[in-house]
Parts: C-alpha cells; structure tokens; sequence
C-alpha cells in the first residue's frame, strides 16, 4: 500500500483547470490523506493523482465532477487565495465585501447571498490537510505553500468530516521531506504590489523532518476616499506555516503543523454607483435627501475608483491553529487521525451607509472563534473493494461583541421631514446599540463509503452518514441615546419611540438539536479503454441554524422566537457524466450533467428598512438549481498546451413567497396582503416589506460561465542556463447576475471577460522570471452591488480588480 507518487507539474487532466505548461521536474506528492511515503510508484506523466475520495488514484478515474490546480499554476496565474482561483473554475462563486462577509458556493449554492450569519453552516467545505475550515474568511487569505488544490462539485457528506452540500475545496500543502529543497519567489507590480513567498524543507535527524513556509503580500489600495485623502481596499497579508514529520518506521507518519496569518488592510469601502427608486415617498429618497443635507458623492462615475466614506476603515484579522496528523499503514488499511485547533479574530470598521453622510457612523462587530476537531479513519483497498469509514467530531465558539451607532446626519435620513424630530441632530445623533452574542456548536458524525468493482469495468459505490447537531445562542441589543441613557424596549417618549425604530432592544437565546441520515450512490462503467461513465444520487441535508444577529418583532416590539432558529436544509441530487481521454491522451473531454433541489432553503432575509433586521435567516421552501459543464484540454505536443471549460447552471427560487422586496417594491405603504405590480421579469410586492419570488433566479450566478487558456514554449538559453521561453494566456467569462438577494432591475451586473497574459523564461533548474498583466484590457466591471439603509434608493458597489502587471522571479532547488 505504502508508495511514493510522482505528480505531472500541472493540472489534471480531467479537471476544469488543466495546466498551461507541460511537466519539467517531478514532484512529490504529500502523503497528508494516503499512506505514508515509503515505497517508490512513478506514475506516467500524463496521469495526475488526487485525494478527493481520501486514497490516493488518478483523477480520470474518480466518478466525481472535480477540477485539481497544482501549485505551478496558482504561481504563473495569481491564483494564490481561493477568492481568486474563482476565475480559472466557471462553477465556482466567491463573493466578499470583507473577509467576515465571505460566500464561498458551488453550482450557485453553498451558503446565503448577503451579510454573514454566524448561526448557519457552509455549504462548500473547506479543507486544509485534511483539518475542516468552519470560517469562510480563510477564502481570502494568500494560500500557504500549498502544492494542489482539489474542488469538489457536489455534495460530500460520507468522505469528509463536515457534511457539505454542494461540494469541497481540499488544499494540501507541501509536506516535510528528508530531502533538503526549497523554494523562493518576489513579485512586483502596479499599485505598489509586493509578493514574496519563501519556503525550506529538510531532514533534522533520520526519523524527523521540517518544512517552514512565509508568505507576504502588500498592496496600495484601488480607491481613493477624498474624506481622509488616502487609498483604501489595500492589500496587507502575512502567513507563516510550520510542520514537522516524524516517520519511526516506514509504516507510521506523525505530522505536527501550525500556521498563523494576518490581515491589516484598511478596507473595505465602496463607491457610489447610482440611484434607483422606491416605493417611499419622493422627499425620503436619496436625490431629496443628500439635496436637504447639501451632499453630492465624490464621483458619479464608480469607475473612477472615488469614494468619500467617512467612518473608520479596517478588516484587521488573524486566522491561525495546529494540527496533528497520524497515518498508520497497518498492511490491511490505513488508519488516520486527524486532531485540530484552529482560531479566528476579527476587527473591523465598516461604513454602511455608503456615503461620506454621517448617517451610520459605526457599524463593528468584532468576534473570535476558536475551534476543536477530530477525525478518524480508516481506509481499506484490494482488487475490487475499497472502503472508507470515518468519524468525525466538532466542537466550535464564537463570541460577538457589536456596535452600531448614529451620525449627525441620521436623523434628517431616517425621520420623515413632517416630522419635527427630523431637523433636530440630537434625536438620533450617537444613538448606540451595543450587542453581545455568543454561539456554542457541536457536531458528530459517522460516515462511510464502498467501491465495489462487481465485473469488470463496472463499480457501485454507496456511502452513509448519520450526523447529530446541537446549536445554543444568546444575543442581546442594548440601546443607548447619545447621552448614554438606555432606551426602553416598549413605551417612552416620542423621541425615544423614533430612536427604537431605529435600534430595538432585544434579547434571545436560541437553540437547535437534531439527527440526520444522508446517504449516496455512484454507479461507474469503463464502457471503453479511458471512457468512463457515472451516475450519482444523494439524499443529503445542511443541518439547521439558529439566527445569531437578532429575530424579526412583532407590532409590540417582542421578538418572534418562532423565528430564533431555521429548520435543517433536504437536498436531493441528481448527476450524470462521462470522462473521457484520446489521441493517445494527449485530449481530455469531460462532460457531466446535474440537478439539485433543497426544501427549506437557508436564506438570508435582508430588509433596507430601519427598525426591522435587516439581516436574520429563515427558510425558503425550495430552491433548484441544474446544469451542465464540460472540461476539455489537449497538449498535441510539448511546445503546446490549451484548455476550455464551459458551464451552464439554471439555478431559481422554485417557491418562495415571502421573501424581502426588491428595492423598487420596498418602502411602501400598501396594506398585507396588498399586490404592488413588479416591473417585467420582477414579482409583485405582498406588502411593504414581503414579496413572492418564486422562479426569479438565485443571487451571484451567472447562467453562462467559461474559462479558457493556452500556453507555447520553445527550447532557449538565459544566463547560461537551458531551459524554455514561453507565453501563456488565461481568460474567463461571466454572463450577467443579480446581485440581490431579491432580484432588483437596479443590481444586476452586467456580463464581462477578463484576460491575463505571461511572457517568461523557465529553467531546467528551477529558475523561472516571467511578466504578467492581469484584466490586461482594462474592463469595468462590478465584483457585488448593494443597497444602502432606509429603502432611498442608493446603490453602491465594489468595483472589480483594475488592470494590473508586475513581474515574477522564482526559484527553486
């Protein structure tokens, strides 16, 4: 069992990413989920080994929709954060106002579209070395010396500890090794860009080995904010990792590793992008607002890249942990234990009225999370059955502590002008919420899977999974006027009454326990020499949630504590495919189809008006989404390599009919029940506040989505070392999206192609300078829309990534 795999330096073949380069050194694979590296298997060139299914095989003949990026890759692309491999994966979608705020969603689901609930699980698991990454904020970290990256499309809840739903991103990184090697890269771009990455591996004694990695990355920000005459949206990343290997025997791998990363930047603002208007009255909509206040934005044009926010900025976070990995080849099977701690802190400082008004002067919520997981497994392979059994426990806490204030402007915003209070500052000025919250989960799993190759070329292979969840939450709002006097939960004066429509004291504890059985079956044929066909079924679920930023109230302001959790997501999943290699396997074309239906969806429900959440979680009844997608790459030679992926995905709120408006339909005064006509495409209004978007797409995906690439090379000679000059081309497309959680005619952003160029030199020895450009022809384009507070009709945005280019020297030995 125990082998040493020699991996192709590039993509593998049946992926969404193949490599735009050909192999030119061997490299060794970690031995972080298969068995320890003992013996020695080289495998063909062409063949690229993979870990999905947690053993080491070839991906072509894994009955799984998977795409794999080596580490070659994600340095020639920039792909070096999972936020930016997006763009090489037409089926994967990363959204991020700011590292707390992060949607990480495969085939369109995964997790809500909007601000982040702590209260709800992920969707799309994320995997460092087999450790479990519960906070979506590890997405935009820089990637630390990681050697593959393998996603997953599709649930996976009987291989890994975590039950996902629509699917994993598995990261392993380069492993101690007795051999003494190393790497170092600086790059240097635009924007006052500086990268540099360093890592050494080597023997301490005969038994024991380590690895040392450092990464850091700096970046002058792409906006400039004309209140404080600075550049914000920078880039500020520094990570370290450490691991230690001892090996006693052949048989027997014991990792001990720790990582720890740091964020700085000031960040994250937005521009001004339009106004669009709503159902309030004229005189309570931006264009009669920011008149009566004497505003007018920085920049009516957004791709100015000019903001005047004028609260404090700053995403400062550290995310870090250890691990110990066990990997005991026991002759029968392998048996690993997998024991980890992993934290995250956060700190920011937000503006979310998206203006340079001083109507939210404060919007923070600082939190830390600290969690403790445990896995074992065990793995047995022979000729025709290979199984896996796993348990799986987690344990995470999260504490909270929000602040949320007022500014001098916020009274003229958020009271109607017939009112007297609204040309007195002081009603709302320094209005505070202080909120504390804290979130106790537990997780236990048993899972399992079977290969079971019954004749030749033909494989069932079923899997189960019994998971139990316990949730407990407490959150509580206290409110305070700008003298620091508390203001009441019901009564008061008629300025206090306008101050808790604003901020509503609130207290809930809420809780959620439960059981749930998931289970799959995959059927393969090798109905021909590298053909292979699949079909899946799962039956699996997204536990349940509890709503961790306050509940919706009633008209006598008690908080509904029907809604203080969400019930557990069905999903049912349909898929089909075929891997394909030919012309001697120099061309790879896979193809695969897919439909996926949850009941009880976990959306979060945002409303713009004040003194209603404007975000808490709840169910939707359904949702679908199907599709399909198509990978192809050839290499017809050693000078040429070139790939394409495509995919289609139809994702839609099958019912769901009370879900938060569309600004176009909100702020009205019609009665419940009422029906306000939606525009072409929009549904109409059930009440102010509540709309009926059945069949209206899912937020943030594009319906049509490619990437696309190629690379030459040719046989030269720099500085006396031999080696190849070659040119490499990456591109990708997005059809248009809706950027709302509730499709509105104002957030849909438009369709747009990026194309990045590289022109370098790569030695045989391991030298390797090279230049790029990235979105080398300049396009404009939205990353994600937003709706400012009170329902006025102010739109902002994030901007994508400008033109940017730099060059790249690496070295390795």
């Amino acid at each position: 069992m125990t082998k040493k795999i020699v991996l192709l330096s590039g993509i593998a073949a049946s992926a969404l990413l193949p490599i735009p380069a050909f192999a030119q050194d061997a490299a060794q694979a970690p031995a972080s989920a298969g068995t320890p590296a003992a013996a020695s298997a080289v495998v063909p060139e062409n063949v690229i080994i993979i870990t999905a299914r947690r053993r080491e095989e070839t991906a072509q003949e894994v009955p799984l929709a998977i795409a794999t990026l080596d580490g070659r890759t994600i340095n020639d692309t920039g792909a070096f954060s999972v936020q930016k491999i997006q763009q090489l994966a037409p089926t994967l979608q990363v959204y991020s106002s700011n590292p707390r705020n992060t949607a990480v969603n495969i085939r369109g689901i995964g997790v809500p579209f909007g601000l982040t609930n702590d209260g709800f699980e992920q969707g799309v698991g994320i995997y460092v070395d087999d450790v479990y990454y519960s906070r979506p904020a590890s997405a935009v970290f820089d990637f630390l010396d990681v050697a593959q990256v393998e996603v997953l499309r599709g649930p996976q809840g009987t291989l890994y500890g975590k039950n996902t739903t629509a699917g994993a991103i598995n990261i392993r990184t380069n492993q101690p090794t007795f051999d003494f090697e190393g790497s170092a890269e600086v790059s240097l771009g635009n924007y006052n860009f500086k990268q540099a990455k360093v890592a050494v591996s080597g023997p301490l004694t005969d038994t024991l080995a380590a690895r040392i990695a450092v990464s850091s990355t700096d970046r002058r920000g792409t906006i400039f904010n004309t209140t404080t005459n600075n550049w914000i949206n920078e880039q500020d990343n520094l990570g370290v990792r450490a691991q230690l290997l001892w090996r006693p025997v052949d048989n027997l791998d014991v990792t001990l590793a720790a990582d720890y990363s740091a964020q700085d930047p000031e960040c994250c603002g937005t521009v001004f992008v339009g106004y669009g208007s709503t159902q309030r009255a004229a005189n309570r909509q931006f264009p009669a607002l920011s008149e009566a206040l004497g505003y007018a934005p920085a920049s009516f044009d957004p791709f100015d890249r000019v903001t005047d926010l004028d609260a404090p900025l700053n995403a400062g976070n550290d995310i870090g942990g250890a691990s110990l990995r066990a990997v005991w080849d026991l002759g029968l099977g392998t048996l690993t234990s997998v024991t980890a701690w992993r934290f995250w802190d956060w700190k920011p400082e937000n503006d979310r009225d998206f203006s340079g008004l001083s109507v939210v002067s404060a919007s923070n919520n600082p939190s830390q999370q600290d969690q403790y997981t445990q896995e074992f497994r065990y793995n047995y392979s022979s000729d025709n059955i290979d199984f896996v059994l796993g348990a799986f426990a987690f344990n995470q806490r999260i504490d909270t502590q929000g602040l949320e204030q007022q500014g001098a402007d916020a009274s003229r915003w958020n009271i109607a002008p017939s009112n007297p209070l609204s040309a007195d500052p002081s009603v709302l000025d320094g209005l505070t919420a202080l909120n504390t919250q804290w979130l106790k989960a537990t997780s236990l799993a048993l899972y399992g899977q079977l290969a079971w190759e019954v004749t030749d070329g033909l494989t069932i292979q079923p899997g189960a999974r019994i998971n139990y969840d316990k949730k407990e939450g407490y959150y509580e709002r206290r409110v305070f006027d700008g003298q620091g006097n508390p203001v009441p939960a019901t009564g008061g004066t008629a300025i206090q009454q306008a101050q808790r429509a604003i901020y509503a004291p609130q207290l809930i504890e809420p809780t959620f326990s439960d059981w749930n059985f998931s289970y799959d079956l995959t059927v393969s044929y090798e109905a021909a020499p590298d053909v292979l066909l699949y079909g899946t079924y799962a039956k699996t679920f997204k536990t349940g949630g509890i709503n961790q930023n306050g509940v919706p109230a009633d008209a006598q302001g008690n908080p509904i504590l029907e809604a203080g959790s969400i019930k557990p997501e069905s999903v049912q999943h349909f898929e089909a495919g075929v891997k394909t290699q030919f012309w001697d396997r120099r061309a790879t074309l896979n193809l695969a189809a897919f439909r996926t239906t949850i009941d009880d969806f976990q959306a979060n429900v945002s409303n713009g008006q004040f003194g209603v959440l404007r975000g808490y979680l709840a169910n939707a009844d359904r949702v679908r989404t199907q599709g399909v997608e198509v990978d192809f790459s050839v290499r017809p030679s050693e000078r040429f390599t070139a790939y394409g992926n495509g995919a289609y995905t139809d994702a839609k709120y099958v019912r769901f009919i009370d879900a938060p408006c569309p600004a176009e339909l909100a702020g009205g005064t019609v009665a419940s029940g009422g029906q306000v006509p939606g525009p072409a495409g929009v549904p109409g209004a059930l009440s102010p506040q509540n709309c009926d978007v059945s069949g209206q797409v899912l937020p943030g995906i594009s319906k049509w989505s490619f990437s696309y690439g190629a690379e030459v090379n040719q046989p030269a000679t720099l500085f006396g070392e031999g080696g190849e000059v070659y040119l490499g081309v990456d591109g990708n497309y997005r059809s248009r999206f809706s950027s709302n959680p509730s499709p509105s005619i104002y957030t849909w952003i438009d369709d747009y192609a990026l194309t990045n160029f590289r022109v370098g030199f790569r030695a045989d020895s391991g030298f390797n300078i090279y230049g790029w450009v990235r979105n080398a022809f300049g396009v404009e384009y939205f990353e994600q829309l937003n709706f400012g507070p009170g329902n006025t009709g102010l739109i902002a945005g994030n901007p994508g990534e400008p033109r940017t280019w730099g060059g790249t020297i690496r070295f390795e030995f």
